[in-house]
Order: C-alpha cells, then sequence, then structure tokens
C-alpha cells in the first residue's frame, strides 16, 4: 500500500501528457512558491470533506504566510473551545496540503505536532514561509 493510499483511502491517479490549465497554474505557482517568490495562491478550490473539515480548512486559509496558529486558536475562531483534537483530525484529512496550509498549525507552546508529511517537512514549510515574509514563526 502506497503513502497516498494509506492517508486518502485510495491509490494516486495514473500519470498523463494530457495538459489541464488548473493543474498548469497550481503547478507554476507551487514551483514559485518552492523558489521563495510566492506567499498565497490563486486557485479554485474544491474543499471535499465534512462541514467541520470544510470549516477548518477554511480557516487555514485565512492563516498568512510566515504566521501560525495553534490547534486551540483554531478551535476558538471557529466556535469550538476544546476542539482541538478535532481540528487536528481535520488538519490530517486535509488533500490539498500547501495551498491549504495545514502546516501552519502548530502546538500552544509553539512546538510542531503532526503533520501528514513528517515534521521535519512540516518544518521546511514555516522555514521557507519565513524566508518568504521574513516573519518570526517562533
Amino acid at each position: 500500500m502506497g503513502d497516498v493510499e494509506r492517508q486518502f483511502g485510495t491509490s494516486a491517479p495514473e500519470p498523463t501528457d494530457a495538459a489541464h490549465p488548473i493543474l498548469d497554474v497550481v503547478r507554476a505557482q507551487l514551483s514559485e512558491y518552492f523558489d521563495a517568490r510566492r506567499a498565497t495562491f490563486d486557485v479554485p478550490l474544491d474543499l471535499r470533506g465534512s462541514a467541520w473539515e470544510r470549516s477548518v480548512w477554511e480557516q487555514l486559509l485565512l492563516i498568512p504566510c510566515g504566521q501560525t496558529r495553534s490547534y486551540e486558536d483554531v478551535a476558538l475562531a471557529l466556535q469550538r473551545p476544546g476542539a482541538q483534537r478535532a481540528v487536528g483530525l481535520a488538519n490530517g484529512r486535509n488533500r490539498i496540503a500547501i495551498v491549504v496550509p495545514c502546516h501552519r498549525v502548530i502546538q500552544k507552546d509553539g512546538g510542531l505536532r503532526g503533520y501528514g508529511g513528517g515534521l521535519e517537512r512540516k518544518a521546511f514549510l514555516l522555514d521557507l514561509e519565513r524566508s518568504i515574509t521574513g516573519a518570526s514563526l517562533w
């Protein structure tokens, strides 16, 4: 079982040479992001999940590049005090990581916790965003 299937319950689609305008835009914007030339993404999103998951993901989209929020901060913003674990579960179900920036959610004490791509990648993304914005994340 591959990583995609394990995380999302389905296998990755087979690669194709067919051009897709939205994927071309996403590819270009991700390239700019990883070159530290883009802080936000401007692509249409089809957020598929439960109402709770979508509300969490929409809240994540409000966290500016170069900033972080705690799981508690996100729960409180959604008027659900004590729902930190539910926020974490919704983060884990985010299928559009980076574009929907679940990596910007950290522990209340500033520590890194949980990321489908691994904590090293989460730290890398936060460091990258610090270089994009010049912000101090911790």
